[in-house]
């Protein structure tokens, strides 16, 4: 039953990260730059969510390790385009730091269930 309710908490809170960057996109300027990476942005972040509800719906272990496989390289790719839009000097840094966090922390948690769901 603890499993459950640790899926559906992250469940939420993969949803909420994806709800704060659909937020973000909504502030880029309108410049071909900050839409191309803001969209990319998007995409991949909403993909870290909607994957790992996947995932979670797994029929096996070995389909639940495959699926959160997608969901770390989502959000990885994720990282890559929050860098952009800092190192690009379209989003000041200090505004997207906390976002930056949260994306590193669900990484990092999905990299240990993939990691625990081999040993199953």
């Amino acid at each position: 039953m603890e499993d459950y309710k640790y899926r559906d908490e992250l469940k939420q809170r993969t949803k909420l990260f994806a709800l704060r960057v659909i937020k973000l996109f909504k502030t880029l300027p309108n410049s071909a730059d900050a839409q191309i990476i803001g969209k990319q942005l998007l995409r991949s972040a909403t993909s870290v969510a909607a994957n790992y509800r996947s995932a979670c719906r797994a029929r096996s272990n070995a389909e639940f390790h495959s699926k959160v496989s997608i969901v770390i390289e989502e959000a990885d790719e994720t990282m890559f385009w929050i860098e952009l839009l800092w190192e690009a000097d379209i989003v000041k840094k200090e505004l997207l730091g906390n976002l930056y966090q949260e994306n590193e922390e669900i990484l990092k948690i999905m990299a240990t269930s993939r990691k625990n769901s081999g040993k199953k």
